[in-house]
Parts: C-alpha cells; sequence; structure tokens
C-alpha cells in the first residue's frame, strides 16, 4: 500500500511541530511522497493548503492516513466509505477494534499496529 504514485491524504496533520500529524506529513513529503493534509482547524502546513475533510478535496484519494485519535478515526472512517476510498492506514494510536472491524466489515484495506514512517523504508 506504499507507492510513491499515491495520494496519501493524512487526517490528523498539524503545524505543531510535537506532533505526529506534522511528523508524519513531513516525513511523508521530504520522502517525495504526494500528501493531503486535512484538518479541520489549520489553513496551511509547510506550504500546502489544508482541507478541513476528505470531501472538501477535489483530488482522487488513494489512501487515507489517521494520525488522530480512535474516536475520531472512527467518525471519519465514514466519510471514507461514503467516498469509496479503499485503502487506510492506521497509525498506532489512531486505531481501535471498532475501526478495524468497520474497515473490514466495509471492505476497506486497513493496515494497523504499524507505523508509515518506519515501513516506508523497508
Amino acid at each position: 500500500m506504499i507507492n510513491k504514485n499515491f495520494l496519501y491524504a493524512i487526517v490528523g496533520a498539524s503545524n505543531n511541530t510535537e506532533k505526529y500529524g506534522y511528523k508524519v506529513f513531513k516525513d511523508l513529503l521530504d520522502a517525495g511522497y504526494k500528501v493531503l493534509p486535512i484538518n479541520p482547524t489549520e489553513k496551511e502546513i509547510l506550504g500546502k493548503e489544508v482541507y478541513p475533510t476528505l470531501s472538501d478535496s477535489e483530488q482522487k484519494i488513494d489512501t487515507v492516513i489517521f494520525v488522530t485519535q480512535p474516536n475520531i478515526t472512527e467518525k471519519v472512517l465514514e466519510e471514507v466509505q461514503k467516498l469509496k476510498i479503499k485503502n487506510v492506514w492506521l497509525q498506532p494510536w489512531s486505531q481501535s477494534d471498532a475501526a478495524i472491524a468497520f474497515c473490514k466489515k466495509n471492505d476497506i484495506e486497513c493496515i494497523h499496529d504499524a507505523c508509515i514512517m518506519i515501513q516506508k523504508n523497508r
């Protein structure tokens, strides 16, 4: 599921350099991946326009990476399903049993228990 031709939407992207929403976004951006920051309270991160929701982007999103609390992940997964996005990556702190079950039930490929920043280098 890690492919430089994919567009990755990062839900929970942040300007706060201490947060993983910033670290994951910057890491993938610096590595040359196409990334789209999603956060309802930010306007721009590292020079990139931020979209409040997945639906606000007109681009075709291949994979959604979650860097959010599990309750937010579970809510946004409903939007993923509605938009027919078939790939998600649940960063370890964003996942829950309910989120994983939702993905299985709705035929969404779900990677969990793994950090994309580590896995992309393998």
